[in-house]
């Protein structure tokens, strides 16, 4: 069975990896996966500032893969679509800002659905450096941190969480939440995805 995401992301591969082997026989009792990452664009800001856009992006890039799998007559089972970003609240004359990632799976008959990491808020400064300044989240946590590459390693999560919580953690329990409407229907319905 091949899963195809849409990033070459290690992180985000690895999630998918982790999470498929927590659930995998769930989805078919002889199971056996190969994830594969293809680049797809998400349609979004290189960083979402509402949930909204962060949902966008993912969605985009499942139904994405779907499109390259059709045109190209791949066998692909699943379509994994990952996106992280900031969702900035309003809170009377502040805002309150968290980085969540978000995932969107769907199907080889384009049923689909959503699954969230959570959310941690984002210190004052670099939510600013973000959202004030338009600077990417990969270069603002990389100052942040005074680290490089961090994107690809434990991410912002890992830097604020004292890695207690990494980009890959993130990413797999929003693909374990996502994946859930299938290897569970019995709880949501047959039909459960949308």
């Amino acid at each position: 069975m091949i899963v195809a995401v849409g990033s070459r992301r290690g992180p985000k591969l690895n999630a998918v990896r982790d999470a498929l082997v927590l659930f995998g026989a769930k989805l078919d009792s002889g199971f056996q996966f190969e994830v594969i990452g293809e680049e797809v664009p998400s349609g979004v800001g290189h960083t979402p500032l509402t949930r909204e856009e962060i949902m966008a992006g993912a969605r985009n890039r499942a139904e994405g893969l779907l499109a390259v799998a059709r045109k190209r007559g791949e066998s692909w089972k699943y379509f994994v679509g990952l996106e992280g970003g900031l969702d900035v609240l309003r809170n009377g004359a502040g805002r309150r800002v968290f980085l969540q990632n978000w995932a969107y799976v769907a199907d080889c008959a384009g049923r689909g659905a959503y699954g969230q990491s959570g959310a941690i808020e984002m210190p004052g400064a670099l939510a600013a450096r973000v959202i004030d300044e338009g600077v990417e989240l990969a270069q603002a946590i990389d100052e942040f941190a005074g680290g490089h590459g961090i994107r690809d390693a434990q991410g912002a999560w890992g830097v604020l969480t004292g890695n207690l919580i990494t980009r890959q953690d993130a990413f797999r329990v929003a693909v374990i939440n996502a994946f859930s409407r299938f290897f569970n229907r019995e709880i949501y319905g047959e039909g459960s995805a949308i």
